[in-house]
This record gives C-alpha cells, structure tokens and sequence, in this order.
C-alpha cells in the first residue's frame, strides 16, 4: 500500500446494481417477441431409440417448430460437441465418441436432449413435449465407474451394451505420468509404507443462475446472448457446427449469476436453440430450469483414488503413488478428460519435497451426467487426496499432523522447483505461512477445547490442509483502453466476471495506474463484436492474465501521451514524465491529468491517441498455496457435524483488492465445505437421479458455516511483473481436505478408521454405530 491508496479494500461497484434488481441476465436480455424453447430428455439412462413421433405435438397450439436429430441432419448440422483428449500411457490416444447436439440412435444418461420444441409460450411448448411419442428400448445401464470398490480390478474385458461400441469396456483413457521404475523402487526401500482409499463423490455447480441462452437471425447474422464464462469458445463453436463463418456470428454475455468452471462449455441446447432460431428467420430464447440444470449440467468430480505414500526411516516421503479412477459420464466432456489426468497432475506432490511419483488415471463412460470442471478443476481433487493421506500416515507414524508437513515442505532454498509433474514453482514460504495459520487458529490450545466439547458430550476433532494450486487457462490475453466522448475512458477486457468483482478489480487497477478517476472507468466485457478476442474466466487466470496485458497497454498509452506534450511544449519526450497519475513538463508549472491529455488531442484531432490496444502473454503460472486449519465439533447421539472454528491462511502473492481476494476465499470455501457435508449426487441403479430436487441435494445455507478467520502471507510471485496469484478457487482446494481430516480426527477416538464425506448426519452416525458394533 501507499499514499496513493493503491491495493486498498475498495467495495465493489457493481454490487448496488445486483443487489437491487438492476443486472441483466440472459434471460432478461432476450429480444421482445422471442419463441420459447423447451427440450425433451431421455426419460431413460440407456436405450435404443426405435421411434420418435412429434406429428401430434407439432399440431399443437402455439407450436412453431420441432427439431430431432433427423432435423438437423437434414439442414446439414451434423457436427458433435468437441472435446480435448488426453493420450493413454502406451502414447495412443484416448477414446472420443461422437457427442450428438440432439440424441441419435441411442440415449446415454437420463436427461439427455432428444427434440426441441419451439411455441409461442413456455407452456405451449412443454405441453407439446407431452404430445411427442417417443419410444426407446431399454439397454443395460452402468452406472458406477468400472473397478471401483472391486479390489481395484483394472476393468479389462468387454462389458454388456457398453455405453460406446468404441470403448468396449467402457475405459475412455488410461493414463499416467510420472518415473513409474522410481516410484516402485522408493516404496521397495522404504522404512514405512502408508496406503489409504479416497473417494470423492459427484457433485452438482448448481449457480444461482442457471444455464440460459437466447439467439436471434437478424439479416444473415446469429445473435446470441448467454449466461458465460467467456463468448469466444462458443462463438467459434456455433459458426462451426451449424457451418456459418465466424463473423455471421455475435455473442454476448452480460450479468451472469455464478459458473464455477460449469459455464465455461458449450452444451448441445445451445446449438439446436441457434439453429431454431436460423430455421425460423427469428429469435428463440430457452433457460433451464433448477430440475432441468441438475439433469443435464456438468458436474463435478466422482473419483476413487488408492494413494500411498514412501517414508524413510526420519519420516521423509520418498515416494507417491496414485491410482485413480474417474466417471466422465455419458460422454466425453469439452474438457472433462483433462480433469484427473493432467490437471490433477499439476499439483501431485502438493508442496512436498518428494523425489518420485507416478500417477495412473483411468477415465471410465457411465450412463450418468458428464463430469468436467468444477471449482478447482483437477487441484481439489490431487489435493485432497494428498493432504487425507498425509494426515493418515501422521496417524500411523506417531508424529503430529503439521510436524509430518514441515519435515516434507520444500524449503525456500530450493525454489524455482520443478516438481515430478513437470511443473515449477517459482517461490514458496509453506512453513512460515503454516506457523503464522497455527498461531492464529490456536493450534496449541486444542486440547483444552477438546476436553470442553467433551464436557458437553461432543465429540472434538481438527483438521490441517496445506494447498496448492496451479492457475490455468490461457496464459495470453488482451486488453483496449479508449477514451470517451464524455470525457471519461472504457477498458475493454478478455475475461468474464461471473460474480467475482471484475468491474470493481479491473477499473481499480486502471485507475490506479493512470490516475484517471475510478468512477470514471467503465469497463466492457462479453461481446465478440466490441472485443476480438479473449480468454474468458477459469482456473483463477482472471486478474493475473488481464493485468499483466494492462500494463502493457498503460505503457504504450504514456508513451504516446508523453510525445504528444512534448510536441505541444516543443521539448523532448524525454522531458515530459508521468508519475502515475499525472504529466509533468519539465522547466514548466504544467501538469496534466491522463484525462486533460486525452481531451486535448481529441482537440487537436488526434483520435489515433484515443485507443490503445495490447496483447501480452505471462512467461509463467504462479502457484497461489495456503493452509486452511479446522475444528469441528460431532454429536455421537444425531451424527450431526457442526463447524466451529476455521482459520486460513493464504499466500496470493501482491493484492489488488483485499476485500475481494477474501469475498472468493469465503465463497470457496463454502463450497468446499458444501461437498464434505452435505452434497451428494445419488443415482439409483437404473440410471435415474435422485437427487434431483433442492428437496433432496442438500446446499450450504450460511447457519452451517462460522465466521472466517481470515489472512495472507503474501510471497510476490516471479511470474508477472505485478508478484500476483490467483485466488478464485483457493478456498475450495483447501476446505476439502481440512474439514475431512478433522471430522476424521474427531470420529478416530471412537474407533472409526475410515471416515468419508460427504459426512451428513445419517453417514457419521452409521460410521459411529458400526465401529461401536466392531468393538463389541
């Protein structure tokens, strides 16, 4: 911080605006006379389709149009949905069936889109739905991930009507990364081998705003507005699939209510709502509704892992191993066999100093819901898996949970530090963060808070969870800063805020490297006519990648100002300097504000000085880490988990706005915290969800979590000029960890040795009863 109030907690200016009903959404934003659109799903999880009949249902009141696969094969849109495949560990690729914008010949998960019904009103269109006759025969349905609580079979062998004739047993990817002949010949000479199983259940985004969009055919050209984490994807997508060239195509997106990396795909409803509307010449809006999201939106996770860990004889890890197995769902997402493969390979060994590892990730087809990127994207999940297993080998070897850590922390000597995944970290401080969570959360005054929930009949427990995480997406981004008319300026950007504070963040940063007044700052985003490019938000690249390009382009603009006044003053430009928010002539009096100058040489004519546009791309990811440190407190009579203290403590490096960084901190972890005790996606076993309802998938309401205690321990990152790292998933990669670990630590004293979330109150008590039962 400075006088200049530079990295200050400014409140966010958009806030007044969402908070009173101002924003506009996509699904206030649709054109006037718009036809609804309303999709028919697969009833069933896996069949053959042997009819579909819309005849009556196009006859119906209102009905404009009806659209199946047959329809769109006859308009030419054949294309499927794009995906980003992994290779197998022997080098050949991984397995990627075609992905139907409308189902074909089969239906793969319960949910899945079979027609569109196009009417003048919502009702009209879901009362044709009804009318179209749609006949399917049932087909064997698989619903768990293959291996999975089998002895850890590896899967092998063909399967009954697997869910793709491609992938005959269902295995989509088998990868693996890492020195495999190092690994075994650690835990070959190993003092001490500690092994656990970790699941991690399916969960669902469930944004506060659903998944929504609108298209218009407007003189042979699409308009699309949609609910986003970025316009460019899908515009490209759009103009491929339904064979338009790019430029035919406009997307939009304005307010969006939450998206959590689930916005950040392209859906099959969007393309056939797009190609509906080029069909009728008009405009077709569609949103889904809160039953329909939780049937068709990428979820998250659905993993089982078996990890263990190498020590020598002074307890330093000397190998990791990790055999994973994960649900892709029915299809092969747009980015879902990334998740646990390479992206949770960027963060395998965590923040230990440890010489080998393997991971082996196996990807399996389920007649479910696809599973993509869900906050955090891969790094919860790694992290998770490590810091349970940590925790459980420092119940094994007698040493406490954060002793065992700092053992294995890589010291700050020996940063930069290329880790076995084949990242680098370019600075850590892991041990003076974790002393600064212990002191803060009272690490050592535990016990006689144990001895007080005791008193009362509680059950106490703590958890530790030291995190890191690696910032993903593109690592280039651009950025155009033009003055107004009305004497204020616009800063057009590549990302997209779903909720995080951009407006606030990046007309603060603007402003404080110019000067120019921060209401005077208008930010633009989300329209692929004002903005060629950009690469949307997600894996918390956001404010690294755009205010890098920022200062790029506040570069270019001092430039080109300095050498104007120095051509006004007749002096040199050398003889002109700004100090950051104000010119200065030298052997003069004169001072001009970035806003006095941009004035003048629209005076002079000069309207080549009132743009600048830069692209710029970092060299580097940082690596934002912290450690979150947890109490909780069990009834043994209910099995009911009440969160009662969490402390973190992180390092993001150099702050822009500390009241935002810690907003997203909060938001993370209570969705972390929403996984661990209480969400839980449940099919039953032919296919059908059910939890399908807020009645029966329980979210975090704000009476479930404490107050935050809340922290940084700010080491400057080497990887962008401003030593910044991103946050926006932080709070989710450590929460999940710590609050396991310490609802195990509370449950270990009653003899429960295995204790999985989600930890709800029926699950805790079951695990109570039976270690009860086990101990006679």
């Amino acid at each position: 911080m400075d006088a200049f109030g530079k990295s200050q907690p400014v409140r966010r200016r958009e806030d007044l605006r969402l908070l009173t009903g101002a924003g506009r959404y996509t699904d206030d934003t649709a054109p006037e006379g718009a036809l609804y659109g309303y999709f028919l799903r697969a009833p069933v999880a896996h069949g053959r389709i042997t009819g579909i009949d819309t005849e009556e249902a196009a006859a119906s009141p209102g009905v404009r149009l009806i659209l199946t696969a047959r329809d769109l094969a006859e308009a030419g849109v054949t294309e499927g949905l794009f995906t980003v495949m992994v290779k197998n560990r022997d080098g050949s690729p991984g397995i990627a069936p075609r992905r139907p914008i409308l189902a074909e010949d089969k239906v793969r998960f319960v949910g899945e889109p079979v027609a569109l019904i196009v009417a003048e009103t919502l009702d009209q269109a879901k009362d044709a739905a009804e009318l179209v006759m749609l006949d399917i025969e049932d087909l064997p349905v698989h619903v768990e991930i293959a291996g999975a609580g089998d002895g850890g079979r590896d899967g092998d062998g063909a399967v009954e009507s697997p869910v793709h004739v491609e992938a005959p047993d269902n295995l989509c990817v088998d990868f693996a990364l890492g020195d495999e002949a190092a690994t075994e010949a650690a835990f070959a000479e190993a003092a001490h081998v500690v092994t656990l199983e970790v699941p991690d259940h399916k969960i669902i985004a469930n944004a506060l705003e659903g998944r929504a969009f609108s298209a218009a055919w407007v003189d042979g050209r699409l308009h699309v507005t949609m609910s986003s984490q970025g316009v460019w994807t899908h515009k490209s997508q759009i103009a491929k699939v339904l064979g338009l060239p790019e430029d035919a195509v406009h997307v939009v997106t304005e307010d969006v209510g939450g998206g959590f990396g689930m916005k950040t795909m392209v859906y099959p409803e969007y393309f056939a709502i797009a190609q509906a509307a080029r069909h009728l010449g008009g405009a077709v809006r569609w949103a889904a509704e809160r039953g329909e999201g939780m049937l068709s939106d990428n979820m998250g996770r659905d993993l089982v892992s078996t990890a263990s860990l190498a020590f020598d004889a002074d307890l330093r890890i000397t190998g990791y191993r990790v055999d994973t197995r994960f649900n892709l769902g029915a299809y092969a997402s747009q980015f879902g066999p990334l998740m646990q493969t390479q992206l949770f390979s960027r963060v395998l060994t965590g923040v230990y100093d440890i010489p080998a590892a393997h991971l082996r990730s196996r990807a399996y087809f389920t007649n479910t819901c696809q599973v993509d990127a869900y906050r955090g994207a891969g790094r919860p999940e790694a992290i998770y898996v490590l810091e349970r297993l940590m925790d459980r080998a420092a119940r094994e070897l007698g040493i406490a949970p954060d002793a065992l850590r700092r053992r294995n922390f890589i010291p700050p000597e020996a940063f930069p530090y290329k880790t076995v995944g084949g990242e680098t970290y370019d600075v850590g401080a892991f041990a003076r963060v974790l002393d600064h969570g212990a002191a803060a959360a009272d690490w050592d005054g535990f016990e006689a808070r144990r001895a007080a929930s005791e008193a009362r009949g509680r059950l106490r427990g703590r958890g530790l969870c030291y995190y890191i995480e690696a910032i993903l997406g593109a690592p280039d981004e651009g950025v155009r800063v033009a003055f107004e008319p009305d004497g204020g300026a616009a800063i057009y950007v590549g990302t997209q805020s779903n909720g995080q504070g951009h407006e606030t963040v990046f007309a603060q940063f603007l402003s404080d490297q110019t000067g120019i007044p921060v209401e005077r700052i208008r930010v633009v985003q989300g329209d692929s006519d004002l903005i060629a490019s950009g690469g949307g938000t997600g894996g918390s690249r956001s404010v690294t990648v755009q205010t890098n390009v920022t200062l790029k382009a506040v570069a270019e603009l001092v430039g080109a100002f300095r050498a104007f006044l120095a051509e006004e003053a007749g002096v040199t430009a050398e003889e002109v300097v700004f100090d950051d928010t104000h010119f200065r002539v030298a052997g003069t009096n004169a001072t001009h504000s970035m806003l006095d100058v941009a004035e003048m040489a629209r005076k002079a004519g000069r309207d080549d000085l009132l743009s600048v546009a830069a692209h710029d791309k970092l060299a580097a990811r940082s690596f934002p880490n912290g450690c979150h440190l947890v109490e909780v407190e069990v009834d043994p009579e209910t099995g009911t988990v009440t969160l009662d203290r969490y402390t973190v403590v992180d390092d993001f490096g150099n702050l822009i706005n500390p009241m935002l960084v810690e907003g997203q901190v909060h938001g993370g972890i209570a969705q972390g915290v929403g996984q661990v005790l209480m969400e839980r996606v449940v099919y039953d076993e032919t296919g059908q969800l059910l939890t399908a309802s807020f009645m029966d998938y329980a979210m975090p309401r704000a009476n479930d979590l404490p107050f935050f205690h809340f922290e940084t321990q700010p080491v400057p990152s080497t990887s962008n000029p401003m030593g910044m790292k991103g946050c926006g998933e932080a709070g989710t990669v450590g929460a999940m960890a710590a609050v396991a670990n310490a609802v195990q630590d509370a449950l270990w004293g009653q003899g429960v040795r295995q204790a999985d979330m989600p930890f709800t109150p029926h699950r805790v008590w079951e695990m109570l009863a039976e270690a009860r039962i086990a101990a006679g």
